[in-house]
């Protein structure tokens, strides 16, 4: 894919009109205007207007889902990846780009066979004995064919959409254009670093269109449950797979949404419901590598309450040191600790500046009160994620991705296992695995270890210091060190100066013409036309029409 930063070109501008008209469309020629989008193209402003009129009856949210819809498999993608992120958006938001579907037709069975042959390098008849026309599966990104491997083992194969990547490569290019115009303009969204957000977009659907990296997702989930009879983690066949193409065991089960299918098989709904729920917490707490898209879906139930997940594009890590602060914030949450809670969030980076933290450790303190007492079995963990995301959109702090991933996640877990057994509830379920997480905090063992690490580190520091500050004082000696300086939100005060400064250069140059024309007037100097000097009244039909370009320029720019 190309570099996530680059500018959007002339081959992308008929895509940039076309994706600035649908948004205008659906009523949000306003907030275009305010980042000042809408001087990079013009599109039928007035036609656009008037259908978004007819969208009045329509939220803010559900209008951006459909202008969503309508732009294509980057926008869903986004779309959907932006439902996973209760930290930037609003619940009402969240529930509208979680309906988000990947609504496309099927490409033709030529293409993918091209595909497949291209990546492979061989034949299709070298490679499947037998391979569907019709595919089981269509999404924006790819299509899933079901085939039979030469050695007879029936196999389902995922075929990358042909072109998708260069596509993509062109919306995210003009998503981080009206990112980098948002984050200039619009004050308000720049704590949210919307190019940033751009950024972790673009690298998550890179990895989801390496389809060699998600058969190596799969295998590292295989050697994990490999011993887990509750859990079956599809083979990967690796002879048949490639970047576009990944082959793997057909999985011939039900979707753990199909409740009467369940029934009627005669399987365990609760037992279905507990598998499916330490699938997810053992992921995140023995294995800190997860399925990050764990919705209804991608889920499939066997014979005997067997859990199979399916497409494992989109997965998450917790690292050590996160790994470290959740033990932390379950400490503080154990003990009702605020402070040492505030603490965690700021070591973790996550404010994107000052922070009042008299009124964050009331609020926080409030959340605690309500909950304080209450069983688990009446804890919601969805009403509790709300609520702690408001807080955390409130005082604009960005916790790390993975772990806003991983909340969603257990929020996913917790809701397929209600549909299945209503008396379901995960933060009941996930008391073992957080004790353990807390325990691994308190272990003598761990802290030695840390400790001979940090002391490793502090002995090497210490042999390197000398060799370091004789190297920085023979630099200073030759004139050899330069300070580098970064300035931070200048750019617009430079673009306003140099806005303001040709503006008035351009009135410098209007009054002058009509003075000179004035001047030949009063002279008559020259040919004449009418009457008139010819010269004078070209000076003033050129003031004229520099004039209103400069009339017109200012008021568009709503600041006269």
């Amino acid at each position: 894919m190309t570099v996530l930063k680059a500018r959007v070109t002339r081959h992308d501008l008929r895509r940039y009109r076309q994706i600035l008209g649908i948004l205008v469309r659906y009523g949000f020629g306003d907030l275009l205007g305010r980042i000042r989008a809408t001087y990079r193209v013009r599109w039928r402003t007035r036609s656009a207007k008037r259908e978004a009129q007819g969208l009045a009856g329509l939220s803010t949210p559900e209008r951006l889902r459909l202008a969503f819809e309508e732009l294509g498999p980057t926008f869903i993608k986004f779309g959907q990846i932006l439902s996973c992120r209760p930290d930037l958006l609003p619940p009402e938001f969240i529930k509208q780009m979680s309906k988000l579907q990947d609504c496309v037709p099927p490409f033709p069975y030529e293409e993918a066979k091209a595909v497949i042959e291209a990546e492979l390098g061989r034949s299709l008849s070298e490679i499947f004995q037998s391979m569907d026309e019709e595919p089981v599966a269509a999404a924006s990104l790819a299509q899933v064919y079901r085939a039979r491997t030469r050695t007879g083992d029936e196999v389902a194969v995922k075929v990358q959409r042909p072109g998708v990547e260069a596509v993509i490569g062109a919306d995210i290019r003009i998503l981080y254009e009206l990112a980098t115009l948002a984050e200039r303009h619009l004050s308000d969204l720049r704590y949210y670093e919307p190019t940033r957000t751009v950024d972790e977009f673009a690298r998550t659907i890179r990895r989801e269109l390496d389809f060699a990296r998600e058969g190596r997702n799969i295998d590292r989930f295989r050697q994990y449950f490999a011993r887990d009879e509750t859990v079956h983690i599809p083979k990967v066949f690796w002879d048949n797979t490639a970047q576009r193409i990944l082959t793997t065991e057909y999985i011939k089960g039900i979707k753990i949404s199909d409740v009467e299918q369940i029934d009627a098989a005669g399987l365990d709904r609760r037992e279905i419901a507990i598998n499916g729920a330490n699938l997810i917490l053992k992921e995140v707490f023995q294995h800190r590598f997860f399925h990050a898209d764990p919705h209804p879906g991608n889920i499939f139930v066997l014979g005997n309450n067997v859990i199979a997940p399916v497409d494992f594009g989109m997965t998450g890590t917790i690292d050590e040191e996160t790994a470290d602060h959740m033990s932390a914030v379950l400490s503080a949450i154990v003990a009702r600790d605020v402070n040492g809670l505030i603490d965690t969030l700021l070591a973790l980076g996550v404010a994107e500046g000052p922070v009042d933290r008299k009124a964050l450790k009331a609020e926080l303190s409030d959340l605690f009160d309500r909950y304080y007492g209450v069983p688990l079995k009446d804890v919601s963990i969805k009403t509790a994620m709300d609520e702690h995301m408001a807080i955390i959109r409130k005082y604009r702090l960005r916790p790390p991705g993975d772990l806003i991933m991983m909340a969603r996640a257990l929020l996913l877990s917790e809701g397929v296992a209600r549909m299945l057994y209503p008396q379901f509830n995960i933060v009941q379920h996930a008391g073992p695995y957080a004790r353990a997480v807390l325990a691994r905090g308190l272990d003598p063992a761990r802290e030695l270890r840390e400790l001979a690490r940090a002391t490793r580190d502090g002995v090497r520091l210490a042999k390197r210091m000398p060799a370091d500050v004789g190297e920085i004082l023979s630099k200073l000696r030759k004139d050899e060190i330069a300070i580098g300086i970064e300035h931070r939100g200048l750019e617009r005060f430079i673009t306003e100066l140099d806005r303001s400064s040709n503006r008035l250069s351009f009135a410098v140059v209007i009054a002058a013409l009509i003075v000179g024309s004035s001047i030949v007037f009063q002279t008559g100097v020259g040919p004449t036309l009418f009457g008139y000097p010819l010269l004078g009244l070209v000076g003033f039909l050129l003031a004229s029409i520099l004039g209103m370009w400069l009339l017109v320029g200012i008021i568009r720019s709503g600041r006269l």
